[in-house]
């Protein structure tokens, strides 16, 4: 009998047909994702102005949906290690979708905060799905690259927020613009049928024989042809002595649990910090309506520049030593922008820069937490990590009213996001040990049970 692990053989096929399919198809998901999340940036000053809301009630508009993120990724990473990655994934982009919709008929504060909360649940749940499943469905020497790829599609999803809103709200007004947010519901269950089951989580599970029969499916995609697999032959890695949440805060993972949640917290305080508010800060710097929406799709056009060059160099020179520098980059993007001049070629060029250097710093977390975890908890991990990190985005559009409310000025509205980027660099270089470049899943969950 002949045997075999899952990570020999998605090696020995590279990069393929089904590596490109699982691309599009969690990508589609993720840029809708994107897209719910980032319309409410686009739409907060005709709500501001439509309800009168006050600077702290309005940068909380954008927290409300990332409050419903943490539930969801923290409910869900525990869900798809049971139940799967397809499934979770399928119904959480079916929650959001629908319970977007109801914001065109809301008429209070109140009933909006509540829709965002339930509509994050779903939010929640399908970005942790998303990286694990890039994580076990691609080559190891490219994995990093497809799992920050798969972080560009989201930010795509913000571009196409602005788009939308650009064209929308001048003409009929912001509630459309939650109207457009029901259409991924038919995707979902497109989705349902289509989407093969990660071969890891289903030879985790002990069904090997559908674990090898989706493992042909991928080599027949790949090659034309399909190798005769016994699947008693298949070895599986042996499974950690502790699963779930509580093995995230075991003595073996405690430190790389520490590393990853705490610069993902000070990234996502800064990324969503700055996307929630930009637009408002730009039309108190004096720029048009279309100008404003025009630099903030600018710097998330950057952004998926970003996204897509992080794994390329993670990939090269490491994933811990891209994401020590890259915070320290973010912060130099900050500091820029904060005293940059009334010129508008300056303001975008800043912007521009600062986009690309926030959004990589938040990107080049993504691989290592993917990575750091065994298949029987690794959405768990990737999801909690997520969670965590959500909730300081969803600290940040109220913290930066209370800022802005200050009346410190502009400079100040982005100097106290520098902070957060320096405690993450720190947080990076003192928690994330193990480097995780060129090793296969199989590899590092065999080194981590022999405790290497």
């Amino acid at each position: 009998m002949r045997k075999f692990t899952i990570s020999e053989v998605m090696d020995s096929l590279g990069v393929n047909k089904f590596t490109w399919s699982i691309f599009f198809f969690l990508g589609l998901a993720m840029v809708f994702d994107g897209y719910d999340y980032m319309i409410v940036s686009y739409t907060m000053p005709q709500i501001k102005a439509e309800w009168a809301l006050s600077s702290v009630q309005t940068g909380s508009l954008s927290s409300w949906s990332l409050f419903g993120l943490i539930i969801g990724g923290a409910i869900a990473g525990i869900v798809s290690d049971r139940i799967g990655r397809r499934k979770t994934l399928t119904f959480a982009i079916m929650i959001y979708s629908l319970l977007t919709v109801p914001i065109f008929f809301v008429d209070s504060f109140t009933g909006f905060a509540v829709f965002r909360v339930l509509a994050g649940v779903g939010l929640g749940a399908c970005i942790p799905v998303v990286t694990t499943t890039f994580s076990e469905s691609t080559p190891t020497k490219r994995r990093a690259l497809f799992i920050t790829f798969g972080m560009a599609w989201m930010i795509v999803g913000w571009v196409l927020a602005g788009v939308v809103a650009t064209y929308l709200v001048p003409k009929v007004g912001w509630r459309y613009c939650y109207l457009v947010g029901g259409i991924p519901f038919i995707y979902a269950l497109f989705l349902l049928f289509k989407m093969k089951e990660s071969v890891y989580w289903l030879a985790n599970k002990g069904r090997r024989a559908e674990a090898v029969k989706n493992l042909q499916y991928i080599e027949m995609k790949a090659t034309g042809k399909v190798t005769d697999w016994d699947p008693e032959g298949l070895i599986i890695p042996p499974p950690p002595k502790v699963a779930g949440a509580k093995a995230l805060f075991s003595k073996k993972y405690i430190a790389i649990t520490l590393g990853v949640w705490i610069t993902y917290f000070c990234g996502c305080f800064t990324v969503y910090g700055i996307n929630a508010w930009l637009p408002s800060l730009m039309l108190e710097k004096g720029l048009k309506l279309s100008s404003a929406y025009g630099l903030a799709i600018a710097q998330n056009g950057a952004a998926v520049i970003a996204n897509c060059s992080t794994g390329f160099v993670a990939e090269a020179v490491g994933r811990r030593k891209n994401l020590i520098i890259s915070y320290f980059v973010a912060a130099v993007g900050v500091l820029i922008v904060a005293f940059v001049g009334s010129n508008f070629a300056a303001i975008l060029a800043a912007n521009i820069f600062m986009g690309f250097a926030i959004n990589y710093s938040i990107t080049a977390v993504q691989p290592i937490m993917a990575e750091a975890y065994p298949t029987e908890f690794r959405n768990t991990g990737v999801a909690w990590c997520q969670a965590f990190g959500r909730f300081g985005g969803a600290l940040a559009p109220i913290v930066a009213g209370l800022v802005i409310q200050l009346k410190l000025g502009y400079s100040m509205s982005f100097l106290f996001y520098i902070l957060p980027l320096l405690v993450g660099m720190l947080a990076a270089i003192l928690f994330v040990k193990n480097e995780t470049k060129g090793k296969s899943l199989d590899q590092l969950a065999e080194e981590r049970h022999n405790n290497v």
